[in-house]
């Protein structure tokens, strides 16, 4: 009975112990990037758009999103050929953190939003710099998975992205409801710029000669 309870007290983190610092470090740096994306920002973007920008209202939320997921949805097929056609790992390095870079200075760009033209502006480039990130992202997280861990990795990485970001959207409340919303730009800025600065750690696992 000991040894289970001791077993089930490590857990999760005695299976995250095992994997290979690559996806250690890739999973701890989506942490942070999908806490900013879907815990602090999403949850409460309609409620910023109808309160602070200008002629804000349902209607512009609706176009704001549609704008996003166009340019996104419309630029990846582009930007994963692009990727696909460079050999070796290090295109796929630099575009999903650029991309995460840009998630960061978006959101300290929309505290500076005082039209609704320039809100519909920065989804577009928001979706541009995700066309960039989450297919090269996923690409490289597949690649650095262990050989037969990649069911238990992926668990993890979902487990964990959105536990963090359940408590993220609590605490993006109460930041945006008691100090404004930003506070809550500038810490979604900062958690995102600091995921940023985790990829760079391992940025040489990616510089690794390419195989014929």
């Amino acid at each position: 009975m000991a040894e289970i309870i001791r077993k089930t007290s490590n857990y999760p983190w005695s299976y995250f112990r095992r994997f290979n610092p690559v996806v250690r470090i890739m999973i701890l740096s989506d942490i942070l990037t999908v806490m900013s994306r879907l815990g602090f920002v999403t949850p409460l973007f309609a409620v910023y758009i109808t309160d602070r920008i200008p002629g804000g209202n349902l209607e512009v939320v609706g176009i704001a999103s549609m704008i996003y997921l166009l340019s996104k949805s419309l630029s990846q097929i582009a930007t994963s050929a692009l990727i696909d056609s460079i050999r070796g790992e290090k295109d796929d390095f630099w575009a999903m953190t650029g991309g995460t870079a840009c998630f960061s200075l978006v959101y300290l760009m929309y505290i500076f939003i005082d039209s609704v033209a320039g809100l519909y502006i920065l989804q577009f480039f928001l979706g541009l710099a995700a066309a960039f990130l989450f297919p090269s992202w996923t690409a490289s997280f597949s690649r650095h998975l262990d050989k037969r861990q990649e069911g238990r990795e992926w668990g993890m990485y979902f487990t964990l992205t959105d536990l963090s970001s359940a408590a993220a959207a609590i605490l993006g409340g109460v930041i945006a409801y008691r100090l404004g919303f930003t506070y809550l730009f500038v810490l979604a800025a900062a958690v995102s710029l600091v995921g940023t600065l985790l990829l760079l750690s391992v940025r040489k696992k990616f510089y690794k000669p390419t195989e014929p």
